[in-house]
């Protein structure tokens, strides 16, 4: 399984980013431009999944890492993000929250 930091995520430009938490926790601050399939629902919304190879990211990297192995089995090109979105707060990166 691939992998990369929160520092490598930073400086991606163009790799689109899945974020696996639950509706919920996405509303509470996600990584920029990252786009929420929760682990939950994903089995159901593959088809919304990116064609070129993505990033996966969670809270802090667990949930993310089960689902880029099974997404891998399926012949998806995916990422795993260590730390997740926990680790990016941390370091101080800028969140996104949607307006109420």
């Amino acid at each position: 399984m691939k992998s990369i930091t929160i520092s490598e995520l930073a400086q991606r430009e163009s790799t689109p980013l899945i974020d696996v938490r639950e509706k919920d926790e996405f509303a509470a601050g996600h990584v920029p431009g990252a786009v929420n399939i929760p682990m939950s629902e994903i089995g159901n919304r593959l088809d919304e999944l990116p064609s070129e190879p993505f990033d996966v990211i969670c809270q802090a990297g667990g949930r993310s890492a089960r689902v880029v192995q099974a997404l891998e089995a399926q012949g998806h090109d995916a990422t795993n993000v260590d730390g997740g979105t926990g680790e990016w707060i941390a370091l101080g990166n800028p969140v996104e929250v949607p307006s109420a």
